[in-house]
């Protein structure tokens, strides 16, 4: 399972590096969401520091969507899903695979919004160790969800406007506990909020996202 994963999430991470789809469009799209909020909130300072953190989790989630279309766009045209059904991998591997390759993609779009938060939102790093967990759980989660609710989606002429709809619900738990763990790492949250239970809220909704996703990927693959 794992020896196809990885070999499914290069795939995609070799496509992506030689498209530069992420570098030229996704990013400065992300980077885009992440100004304009700062515009929306420019006369109030104060609300916009509260904020920080929820508005960055909310620009990594619009990027999120973006990338799990990409990941199944590249496979919608010559018959390449067919053949990945027909390719003998493992369903579970299959699903890990593009999860890890979303999860790349999503780690390098948070270090580029975390300079753009501290440099226009002039916020301060708190508790860095917190920051950098939270930003792995909640990649893997949004990913995991997203490649599950992408190959749902992925045969239908609808995709597009369909997986949005699909997705947002359900990674609610994840956007609401990373944005709390990491107004907790910033500093910016209320006296007494824990960073590391909302973490623990966070993992835990990443893990089932996970295991669903590898259980029920193979139904999805021979339905799709």
């Amino acid at each position: 399972m794992w020896r196809d994963a990885l070999l499914v999430g290069s795939k995609d991470l070799r496509i992506e590096f030689r498209s530069r789809v992420t570098t030229t469009q996704v990013a400065p799209y992300a980077v885009l969401v992440l100004v304009l909020f700062g515009f929306a909130f420019d006369q109030d300072q104060n609300l916009l520091t509260k904020a920080a953190a929820g508005l960055f989790w909310v620009a990594v989630l619009l990027s999120s969507l973006l990338a799990v279309q990409r990941s199944y766009a590249i496979e919608a045209t010559d018959g390449a899903r067919d053949s990945l059904r027909l390719s003998g991998l493992d369903p579970a591997g299959i699903f890990l695979g593009k999860t890890l390759a979303v999860v790349a993609e999503l780690l390098v779009l948070e270090v580029l919004l975390g300079f753009g938060v501290v440099v226009l939102f002039g916020i301060e790093l708190h508790d860095p160790a917190l920051l950098v967990v939270t930003c792995l759980a909640a990649s893997v989660g949004l990913a995991a969800a997203g490649t599950l609710y992408g190959m749902i989606a992925a045969g239908l002429r609808v995709r597009e406007t369909l997986l949005p709809l699909l997705i947002l619900p359900v990674v609610a738990p994840v956007l609401l506990g990373a944005t709390q763990a990491w107004m907790a790492a910033l500093g910016t949250a209320g006296g007494g909020t824990d960073g590391w239970k909302w973490l623990s809220l966070l993992i835990s909704f990443t893990v089932i996202y996970v295991a669903a996703g590898s259980l029920a990927f193979s139904i999805l693959v021979e339905e799709s």
